[in-house]
């Protein structure tokens, strides 16, 4: 069944991105429903998610739980019984912890950083891709960051859930069949709550705002193609 054509003639792209809620995640759904795209969802937020759902009816969202195998997979049965496999997949979801030196950080917060950071992506992929590669294409973008490239202090933990991400990406990507392609995208510095931790709530403001950077962002996100796969972009 052919897509439908939005009204500036582009084909209507289906874009899966989790970690909707807030932050980078809801600007980039704003934005790409303002583009005519159909866009479906998830976050931990299940208020936020029953707004936007709200908010947008005609799109799909749902309280989504990444760092648990078994709710990605039923989200991504639900995904593939009553809509299409998506063109676009946006490892999104992520949080970021108190700067602070390796040892001095608990045990539950090394928890939490790798199940969201790293095994969430990792379910989402397992459940959503097989989808993508049985119609041989698509793009899955997996949300990265500075420090996933380049070491810091005090955010070791961090940096290690984004460097694997990194390696990740490029291993996915020698998997894929022709015609796909994973890449990393790395956001400039963006006033989020995750800038907050890292810079404080004053410095944070003086950062372009979510909506801003997804403006700029979302037409370049939408022109990856397979002659990227692999790549690390920023």
């Amino acid at each position: 069944m052919p897509k439908p054509i939005d009204d500036s003639g582009e084909m209507t792209k289906h874009i899966v991105i989790t970690g909707v809620a807030h932050g980078l995640g809801r600007a980039m759904t704003q934005e790409f429903i303002a583009l005519g795209h159909q866009v479906m969802g998830c976050d931990v937020d299940c208020e936020a998610i029953a707004q936007l759902q709200q908010q947008f009816p005609e799109h799909y969202f749902k309280c989504v739980d990444v760092m648990h195998d078994s709710q990605v997979k039923a989200w991504a049965d639900e995904i593939e019984a009553d809509h299409s496999a998506p063109d676009l997949l946006i490892n999104n979801a992520g949080v970021m912890h108190p700067l602070a030196s390796l040892w001095e950080i608990p045990a539950s917060t090394v928890d939490r950083i790798l199940d969201v950071n790293v095994k969430g992506v990792i379910h989402v992929i397992r459940h959503l891709v097989p989808m993508m590669v049985a119609q041989q294409r698509g793009t899955i973008i997996n949300i990265s960051a500075k420090w996933g490239r380049i070491a810091a202090p005090q955010a070791a933990l961090f940096c290690a859930s984004k460097w694997a991400i990194e390696g990740l990406t490029q291993a996915l990507a020698k998997e894929l069949p022709l015609g796909m392609a994973a890449v990393t995208f790395s956001p400039t510095a963006v006033h989020t709550q995750a800038l907050e931790i890292i810079h404080g709530v004053e410095k944070a403001k003086t950062y372009i705002t979510p909506n801003f950077w997804a403006s700029e962002t979302v037409p370049v996100l939408l022109s990856i193609g397979s002659e990227m796969n692999g790549r690390s972009l920023t």
